[in-house]
């Protein structure tokens, strides 16, 4: 039997998602998923829109144009379902985190230091010996964050902030600001198919997925997880970074070493490091 589509429109928690909604075998049975990811711009073809049963898709507004979620859902056909899913993001942890472009994974707090001209090892040093909680109002952006969050989640029926505000200070919960980790993904997929009056996931096929980014852990500064009293993000903790293990310091140099060596694509070092 011809399995009706289901487009998903997502940045990189799609993905993970779709394999998560395919544990629920009345799911799978069901819909064909086709990925479509947003923050690349890629396009859906008018055809795939004209045949499409269920849409899943992370809200994007009027700014994006063509993809602007609004103008999406109109050219469905009458019967499909649209369903805006959660596009969870938690700068909790990296509070000094910056999406601004040209390095990924961006400090702005380490690249002042950086910036000021100091040699490798004084600004390697001031870094990890960094008192964030005397440069910073810690709780304070924790809890802008929970509020930008918030302005997210009323965007979904899909809830899932309360999850974040209990778990996150027991366990690292994100990879970096927007992986999510499998208690997050799992409650994802669990709300979806809630929300589309199917039984939930089978669990231990949803447990065999694992974690849905696995290849990259973005290291906590300690002095960060002191003030909170995150037991998971001592100075000492190992993280995995592309198929390898470092602990803070050690991922501090290596960012500072590629900034002043004037590596753009940090990733890619990273991936050779």
């Amino acid at each position: 039997m011809t399995r009706e589509l289901c487009i998903i429109h997502a940045n990189c928690q799609g993905e993970p998602l779709a394999a998560r909604l395919g544990c629920c075998p009345e799911f799978r049975a069901r819909y064909e998923c086709r990925m479509f990811t947003n923050y690349a711009r890629e396009p859906i073809p008018e055809r795939d829109l004209a045949r499409c049963s269920l849409f899943l898709f992370q809200h994007l507004g009027s700014d994006w144009g063509e993809l602007a979620s609004e103008r999406l859902v109109a050219m469905l056909p009458i019967k499909a379902r649209a369903l805006c899913i959660p596009n969870m993001f938690f700068k909790g942890y990296w509070p000094t985190w910056s999406g601004r472009e040209g390095f990924n994974y961006r400090c702005e707090l380490l690249d002042g230091y950086i910036d000021a001209g100091l040699s490798f090892d004084e600004t390697v040093l001031l870094y990890l010996r960094s008192d964030m909680a005397a440069k910073l109002d810690l709780a304070g952006l924790l809890a802008a964050t929970f509020r930008r969050e918030r302005k997210r989640e009323d965007l979904t029926p899909i809830k899932y902030l309360r999850v974040i505000e209990e778990r996150h200070a027991r366990e690292q919960i994100f990879n970096t600001v927007n992986h999510p980790g499998s208690l997050l993904m799992d409650h994802a997929a669990r709300g979806v198919l809630r929300e589309l009056g199917l039984p939930g996931p089978d669990e231990d096929a949803l447990k065999a997925l694992g974690d849905p980014f696995p290849e990259f852990e973005q290291p906590i500064h300690p002095s960060v997880a002191a003030f909170f009293g995150w037991d998971f993000a001592g100075p000492d903790r190992e993280y995995f970074i592309y198929g390898r293990k470092m602990n803070f310091a050690r991922w501090t140099a290596n960012y500072v070493h590629a900034r002043q060596n004037g590596v753009t694509d940090f990733i890619a070092f990273l991936q050779g490091a």
